[in-house]
């Protein structure tokens, strides 16, 4: 059994052409089949459009390794075992531009975030070539490396935190939360009373009916005038009398309110003077008028 392609001797096949269908022998048989390159909306695409462009960088990909400066600095400085406190400039910033110059081609727009720091490199790396000046205050001057060291060990640290946290299983990415509906009828389970459960219970409301009681407050109607005429009516046969006896105290505190504020209102009418011959001596009350 042999296969063999038929092409038409006089055939030119244009540039970038891709033949349209292909006859085949196979034992004496001819047989014809077109091949498809594509669908579009279910319909078979049997040759490729003339003026089909398809752009130079549209298949390319460009795979970002690195979240940023900090990022490659810190590869760069771990794949090699650099110590961070004292890092080599010289050697890091020559691989550092060289990973630059790679992105630079294809997204200078990236590269620029990444020239940023090459650019603090190499300031840090001429300021170590400069003679080292002493303070004048004579301390030690400060490593040009020591704030890029730090910003490094603190970048590192969170890097390495994110990475546990990443570790943790998560709710759909490492499992599904599993649902489960249990159609259940639950009877309702009634407590069982004894004589003794009323008993007590009877108990505690015949104590707590005892703790609530109601007051009933009447209210006294107490004239003044009325209080200004006993006084009067007990100082009219008497010459002098002690401030003490004109109240009456088991009449309760009311009454004696009342008849303060009436002996009060008589002496400002002038009609009972309130007298004490010495400090603390008895106070003693009289009429301000002889009766006729």
């Amino acid at each position: 059994m042999s296969a063999e392609t038929a092409v038409p001797a006089d055939a030119t096949p244009a540039p970038n052409a891709v033949p349209a269908d292909v006859t085949v022998v196979t034992g004496g048989v001819v047989l014809q089949a077109e091949l498809v390159f594509a669908r579009i909306h279910g319909e078979p695409l049997h040759r490729l459009p003339q003026d089909l462009y398809i752009p130079p960088d549209a298949l390319e990909v460009f795979l970002e390794s690195f979240e940023g400066p900090l990022d490659l600095l810190l590869y760069l400085i771990r794949k090699q075992n650099f110590n961070i406190l004292d890092i080599p400039l010289a050697e890091v910033t020559r691989q550092y531009l060289g990973y630059i110059e790679e992105i630079r081609r294809s997204n200078l727009e990236l590269a620029g975030d990444y020239l940023l720091m090459a650019a603090l490199l190499i300031d840090i790396k001429s300021r170590m070539l400069l003679p080292v000046r002493r303070a004048d205050t004579g301390e030690e001057v400060e490593d040009p490396r020591a704030e890029l060291a730090r910003r490094l060990l603190e970048y590192e640290r969170i890097k390495l935190g994110a990475l546990q946290i990443d570790r943790i299983p998560q709710v759909g990415r490492d499992f599904l939360r599993a649902q489960v509906l249990l159609e259940q009828t639950i009877d309702a389970q009634l407590p069982e009373v004894n004589v003794v459960d009323l008993r007590s219970a009877w108990a505690d409301i015949l104590r707590r009916a005892k703790l609530v009681q109601h007051h009933r407050i009447s209210r006294e109607a107490l004239s003044v005038r009325e209080h200004m005429t006993i006084v009067l009516r007990t100082l009219q046969d008497r010459r002098f009398a002690e401030f003490e006896e004109m109240f009456d105290p088991t009449r309760g505190v009311p009454v004696v309110v009342v008849t303060f504020i009436a002996l009060l209102e008589l002496a400002k009418e002038s009609l009972i003077e309130i007298t004490q011959a010495a400090a603390y001596a008895p106070i003693y009350v009289r009429l301000a008028y002889t009766p006729s």
